[in-house]
């Protein structure tokens, strides 16, 4: 049984109440750890303690800074074993997964920010002969970065990282679900050096924790990736204290299949893009339109290779089908394929729980639905894909435009004319061409309609966590 404890204050300290939370591994079913239930008061001490480091923190030299974020980003890498182990343990993710993307991007993340926030230059803009304009970017004070479950420590270095690097304050909220490289990520920024009270984490319900560190007046920003339902409440939350607000949210993404594409990448392609950490990532491709002179060959090809993945253990470095994160989230994903079969859709392949201990999927692959249906506009968030012929340009652009969401798509052509019609206008903040997942930390990263508000990355990321103040300058007599 592990231990975790909230981190404030430079220390690791029990939940005020005294209670405590029962985290469940994925992949057996059974209780791993426990972690402190933090309510408001836990909540009132963080914020207390980062704002009394603010006062420092900020006007610690950026050089300074950026030397902090990179001792942190060696400490993951020496410790890259340990940290892989745990979060294979709490999220069910098979451990090459975590050793290969995880662990190094959140090392990247940190060593990313040292250096971005480094040439973040202010701007200069001479009026007159007389007057000129300077902008300062300055920090906000204590923000809060709330991460969900499916990529635990990915994404809450991905915010932690710059809004340090800018000069802010963090009190952050992990998952309830998969709180452990969190806790193991507190210890390697304590021993990497960092001022007590300019990072604490909370564990905790986000009802209760989440919810009050979201409404707490001293909050001046929220960094918040999870669901569009909780997004909605954090913005009606939030809607009369005009916090700035960044929110990555859910996605339904359309992957498209052209008939001139190179068919074997885009096959293979297609089932990483599809089932790559059990589908439980927000960019996952859930819907794929093919081509029709092309949808017999591309199904074939594709089915082969689904049905080929090794589905079990996630410890053992073989394995490429772990565990869903939850029983809760098992019996969704099972309700969306009974649904389907509903809606009138085939099951090509899978559409069973795995008989194994744990929380357990399929792979599953379904044809035969209309684009409208609910199988295709809400979002499953697990290994269950979709099948849907096209004919041309303007079907499949309905098609793909017709959820709520706009996080991602990904398009599948030789034609580069082609490939820059398309995506222009397909509804969403990232579009990749003839590849998957390939990311520069530089570039905007954010989704349009009920896919978020707001673009995090690069500069993006460092002018979130900053306020712009202009100084106008008369030096004439």
């Amino acid at each position: 049984m592990l231990e975790v404890n909230n981190f404030i204050n430079g220390a690791f300290v029990p939940p005020q109440s005294g209670k405590f939370l029962e985290n469940i591994g994925p992949a057996s079913g059974k209780i791993i750890a426990k972690i402190p239930r933090s309510d408001k008061a836990d909540v009132t001490i963080a914020i207390q303690s980062a704002k009394k480091a603010f006062e420092s923190w900020s006007k610690t030299l950026i050089e300074e800074r950026a030397e902090l974020l990179n001792e942190i980003a060696d400490q993951i890498e020496s410790n890259s074993s340990e940290l892989a182990e745990l979060e294979t343990l709490d999220t069910g993710k098979p451990i090459n997964l975590s050793k290969s993307v995880d662990i190094p991007r959140a090392a990247k993340n940190f060593r990313f920010f040292a250096s971005a926030i480094q040439q973040f230059s202010s701007e200069f803009n001479r009026t007159s002969e007389d007057v000129f304009n300077y902008t300062l970017r300055q920090p906000l004070g204590v923000v809060a970065c709330i991460s969900p479950w499916n990529l635990p420590i990915y994404l809450l270095s991905w915010k932690i990282a710059p809004a340090l690097a800018a000069g802010n304050t963090v009190v952050a909220k992990p998952s309830e679900l998969t709180p452990l490289t969190a806790d193991y990520l507190a210890k390697l920024c304590h021993s990497a050096g960092i001022p007590d009270g300019v990072l604490n984490i909370l564990h905790g319900l986000g009802g209760e924790v989440g919810q009050s560190l979201v409404e707490h007046s001293e909050v001046r920003a929220i960094s918040f990736t999870g669901g569009t339902k909780t997004g909605k409440q954090i913005s009606q939350s939030t809607a009369g204290s005009f916090k700035k607000l960044s929110l990555e949210l859910g996605g339904k993404n359309a992957n498209i299949i052209f008939s001139d594409c190179d068919i074997d990448n885009a096959v293979k392609t297609s089932v990483r893009s599809s089932f790559t950490n059990q589908g439980q990532i927000c960019l996952c491709g859930s819907r794929i339109f093919i081509q029709e002179d092309m949808y017999g060959r591309f199904k074939e090809k594709f089915i082969d290779l689904v049905e080929a993945l090794k589905e079990g253990d996630p410890k053992e470095d073989s394995t490429q089908i772990g565990a869903l994160i939850s029983r809760e989230h098992l019996k969704k994903v099972s309700g969306y394929v009974k649904l389907a079969k509903e809606e009138g859709g085939t099951v090509l392949t899978g559409g069973q729980r795995i008989d194994l201990n744990g929380y357990f999927f399929q792979p599953t692959v379904i044809e035969g639905l209309n684009h409208q249906c609910r199988t295709n506009q809400e979002e499953i968030f697990g290994p269950v894909v979709t099948l849907t012929p096209f004919k041309d340009e303007p079907e499949v652009i309905e098609y793909a435009n017709s959820t709520k969401y706009g996080l991602s798509a990904s398009i599948w052509t030789t034609d580069l004319n082609k490939a820059h019609r398309v995506s222009a206008k397909i509804e969403a903040g990232v579009i990749w061409v003839n590849c998957w997942l390939v990311r520069d930390l530089r570039t905007p990263f954010g989704g349009l309609k009920e896919s978020g508000v707001g673009r995090e990355g690069g500069y993006d990321s460092l002018s979130f966590f900053t306020e712009k103040k202009n100084i106008c300058i008369n030096i004439g007599p």
